[in-house]
């Protein structure tokens, strides 16, 4: 060991030699990526796994310091380990042996949540002004910044060398071609104008920056963008790059940030202030007067500045433009007259002209729902970041805490992450509480206000912004505007066609949509290949309010409804089969609208055609978990006092009795199930009949005692109602429900011989959500014969995670939580068990009649040895978050030896009165969130 210790560490070559410091654990990848990218540009990477074990790890590390050229810095979360002896962790350690005049690169991953010691380290890298500073978040994305930065770094310092050895011959002090004013071509030709205009700047032979605002809060969420803008800078490709989003969206701080960490290839950052320059015509002399440059008179102002800043890399940032959008004709002559020169604009519209790069300034990022999030989860997010920085400055005591995080993550969720709307909220801290906060968000604009006297007026409040924005637009796109205050949401082309025919000012529908759009009062992207329009809730707040006014506003929310009737009529027919997923997503994208559209014709008396069209996505309902909403409304119509039609009553009662199958309660009244079954018959609706039907059999098969004869005779008259050629799901889904039937006669094999043929025919339909609820009959059947089938659940939850079906998902962890219990393994039956416990709390379907078929498992535990180890790991389960109980879950585990029924297989018991699932007929629905995509937390 003496003898490796006294021996020199060589790299294995003597290429220029670049030192990688960072944690080994936690940033393998990006330590890959980087060790790639220094190879690709034939450097040698100096890396601790790369070296000899003989010498100790700090000896191994300080030896190749010495002999380094360049240090990166590669930093997340943690601090790293400290070896015993010593005070610092070896990550500090190497970045303070690495020497001053060492260039040091540094890159730190985001978004992260860092140890407090590493966060110490930061802030004194921050304050080392031999070391840039760069954020990213990829491996991909690191090695691009490693590449160009070592390319630009190398370059740079090839510059120098050869300015030393040749002098000031053509290359000025700072390594850049002409950066001596004298040397220019205006100042040769004794151009007088030139002259005067250099006379008046600043010395631009050293790199600078001039009247940037020194921003008063940190920049919180937006490294990604600043890397990105940053990136955008440095390749010089882009010389117009316009920073677009409504206001309050945080463009201006964008700016200042980008422009602070510009610094090279640029000689000099000029930042101009247009929030007071009203007149286009006054742009290009602000433009001068913060270059230093005066009008001598004699030529026009874009000459004067070419001649002035002639053979200089500057970059001009343009702030507040849009209310000067006319001017954008001076600035692109500026380009032209300016060929070094880079522009970043700042602007609410686009400025629409050649060569111009648009970014787009989106919210920050939003918390998970905080019904299913942990306090973790929560603060991590951008938006709940800060609030909570802008709540501390208004008052210091404020914490983030289990307590209050509900309520700002609803808050952050309400004001859609728009950043001054959030910082306006967070101010108020010091009065209200997150909770009473949010309670005041319903009509949020009096709330969202600031008496600071150093903002601009028009940003002191969220309605200001928005109202500046609609006084630069058109009078045919403020008319558009006030009337898409009638959305309740995302909104089609299709949609604004339908609420604006026939207004006059609409004639150009697509040319004002834009012009919103280019203002940033609306927003376009793309669902399912549908483009959709949407506003951000203050901005819909207002258009909402103004559309309140308008004397045709009862009209337009009739054609409004018509429009979302029509949509469900064209809609209901890709409900079945493979078209599923892609109807499933369009009724989402406008999902707000239809409930918005729905509501108001009830309140209008029109419930005829609003029956209809809930009965025609009764699917979607279904699938979705709002069948308990779609209950409600039909509810309000059977409660109106109205004459209804036939259809529309058996629609009304079918709902209302069908979906209280599946919701806690005493016994079902099978009454108004019989009187919409005879009314659907009497109008000849074949699928209500069918549904009815099937609901009646469940609802004897429940009953005390069960009526299994009478169950059959009518389970079977409805699968003979409908072909699956006409219906497939439907047939599929009553099929199911016979399986059921079939289950609880005592039949197990022949009730799994049904679910094996509704499994081929949905799979080769493509219908997911059957194949997904069959899965789990099929898994219970052969539970009830004493097999216990993982396979079938996991395959059920995968499918339910991608229906985002929350019902569904509690089905499955309780079928692979009986699958435990058959292998014995206590701990697991406890923790899939209280995760679904957790997931049912969040449908609101807990105790709900056909949720009993694994009890049987859980008796048997409770009345053995371990039932206190049970009820801990249900108790764990409760509290574990998604994630972790769905990497649980599908988790691959040993097959269980083939068991005895772990519960009663009698006839009238074998696996509950609505089937396994409790999905094989509309009243046992399998009901999901909204949107529940797998990554957020359970709880």
């Amino acid at each position: 060991m003496d003898r490796a210790a006294g021996l020199p560490i060589r790299t294995p070559d003597q290429r220029l030699r670049v030192f990688v410091s960072s944690t080994l654990k936690e940033l393998e990848p990006e330590r890959r990526a980087a060790r790639a990218a220094i190879e690709r540009l034939r450097l040698a990477p100096v890396m601790f796994e790369l070296g000899a074990r003989p010498h100790p790890p700090q000896q191994l590390y300080r030896a190749y310091l010495d002999q380094s050229d360049v240090f990166v810095g590669i930093y997340w979360e943690h601090y790293g380990w400290i070896a015993p002896g010593e005070e610092v962790s070896g990550l500090e350690d190497e970045y303070l042996l690495a020497p001053r005049d060492m260039p040091k690169l540094i890159y730190l991953k985001q978004p992260a949540q860092r140890d407090e010691r590493l966060d110490e380290l930061l802030g004194r890298i921050r304050d080392d002004d031999t070391a840039s500073y760069t954020p990213f978040s990829t491996s991909e994305q690191l090695a691009d910044l490693i590449t160009a930065d070592l390319a630009t770094l190398l370059a740079e310092r090839f510059d120098a060398s050869r300015a030393a050895s040749v002098g000031s011959g053509g290359v000025g002090a700072a390594g850049k071609p002409g950066a001596a004013a004298a040397s220019g071509p205006a100042a040769a030709s004794g151009d007088p104008a030139a002259s005067a205009a250099s006379a008046g700047e600043h010395d631009a032979s050293t790199s600078g920056t001039d009247h940037i605002p020194v921003p008063y809060t940190e920049a919180v969420g937006r490294d990604r963008e600043v890397a990105t803008l940053l990136d955008w800078l440095g390749h010089g490709a882009e010389r117009i790059i316009t920073l677009v989003g409504p206001g309050g969206i945080g463009k201006s701080r964008l700016a200042i940030e980008v422009a602070r960490s510009a610094g090279e290839p640029f000689d000099r950052v000029t930042f101009v202030a247009l929030e007071h320059v009203l007149d286009p015509a006054d742009v290009l002399p602000a433009i001068a007067r913060e270059l230093g440059v005066r009008d001598a008179g004699d030529q026009p102002l874009s000459r004067q500045l070419g001649a002035a800043r002639a053979g200089r890399r500057d970059l001009i940032v343009l702030d507040s433009f849009e209310q000067v959008i006319s001017a954008a004709g001076d600035v692109m002559a500026l380009l032209n007259d300016l060929p070094d020169a880079t522009f970043l604009v700042t602007s609410r519209a686009r400025l629409r002209v050649r060569g111009e790069r648009v970014f787009d300034v989106e919210p920050l990022g939003l918390p998970p729902d905080p019904a299913r999030a942990s306090l973790e989860a929560i603060s991590t997010a951008d938006a709940v970041r800060l609030f909570v920085t802008r709540a501390r400055a208004a008052d210091p005591r404020f914490e983030l805490t289990d307590e209050n995080a509900d309520g700002v993550a609803r808050i952050c969720r309400a004001l859609e992450g728009v950043p001054l709307a959030i910082e306006l909220a967070a101010a108020r801290i010091r009065a209200l509480t997150p909770a009473a906060m949010l309670g005041r968000l319903d009509k949020m604009l009096p709330l969202l206000v600031t008496a600071a006297r150093d903002i601009p007026e028009r940003q002191r409040t969220i309605q200001a912004t928005v109202e500046w924005s609609i006084d630069l637009l058109s009078p045919e796109a403020r008319a558009l505007f006030v009337r898409l205050g009638v959305f309740a949401g995302d909104f089609s082309l299709d949609a604004v066609e339908a609420v604006t025919a026939r207004a006059p000012w609409a004639t150009d529908l697509l040319g004002t949509l834009l012009e919103l759009v280019d203002g940033s009062l609306l927003r376009q992207h793309d669902d399912a290949g549908v483009p959709l329009f949407s506003m951000l809730v203050p901005v819909r707040e207002i258009a909402s309010a103004r559309f309140d006014a308008e004397p045709d506003a009862a009209a337009v929310r009739r054609v409004h409804g018509e429009h979302y009737l029509r949509l469900a009529a064209e809609v209901e027919p890709l409900l079945e089969g493979s078209t599923q997923s892609a109807a499933l997503q369009r009724l989402d994208a406008e999902r707000d609208n239809i409930r918005a559209a729905f509501r108001h014709l009830i309140s209008v008396r029109m419930v005829d055609p609003v029956a209809r069209a809930v009965w025609r996505l009764f699917l979607y309902w279904w699938i979705r978990s709002q069948l308990t909403e779609a209950k409600a409304w039909m509810e309000d119509i059977l409660h109106a006092d109205l004459p209804l039609r036939d259809h529309t009553r058996a629609i009304a009662m079918g709902f209302t009795s069908w979906v209280a199958l599946s919701q806690p309660g005493p016994e079902v009244d099978s009454g108004p199930i019989e009187w919409s079954l005879a009314l659907f018959h009497a109008v000849g609706d074949r699928l209500g009949e069918s549904g009815a039907l099937t609901a009646l059999s469940i609802a004897c098969a429940a009953s005390t005692p069960p009526d299994l004869e009478r169950a059959d005779k009518l389970q079977r008259r409805a699968l003979e109602l409908v072909s699956a050629e006409e219906h497939p799901t439907f047939a599929a889904l009553f099929k199911d429900a016979f399986g059921a039937l079939t289950l609880l006669r005592g039949d197990v094999d022949g009730a799994i011989g049904i679910y094996e043929e509704v499994l081929e025919d949905a799979r080769r339909s493509g219908d997911v959500f059957v194949e997904s609820i069959t899965l789990a009959n099929s898994g219970w059947a052969r539970l009830a014969r004493g097999e216990a089938r993982p396979d079938l659940f996991s395959r059920n939850l995968e499918l339910s995670l991608q229906l985002s079906n929350d019902d569904g998902i509690a089905y499955a962890l309780e079928g692979l939580a009986a699958c435990a219990a058959v292998a014995g393994d206590v701990d697991r039956v406890g923790v899939l068990l209280g995760a679904a416990d957790t997931v049912r709390v969040r449908t609101g379907l807990v105790g709900q009649r056909s949720n009993t078929t694994y009890r049987p498992f859980v008796e048997r535990i409770l009345a053995s040895d371990g039932a206190a180890a049970f009820e801990a790991a249900r108790a764990r389960g409760r509290g574990m978050s998604r994630r972790a109980a769905l990497d649980l879950a599908l988790a691959p585990v040993e097959p269980a030896e083939p068991a005895e029924p772990a519960g009663p297989t009698g006839p009238a018991e074998a696996t509950g009165a609505a089937g396994a699932s409790g999905a094989t007929a509309p009243a046992a629905a399998t009901p999901a969130a909204d949107r529940a995509p797998s990554v957020e937390p359970v709880t």
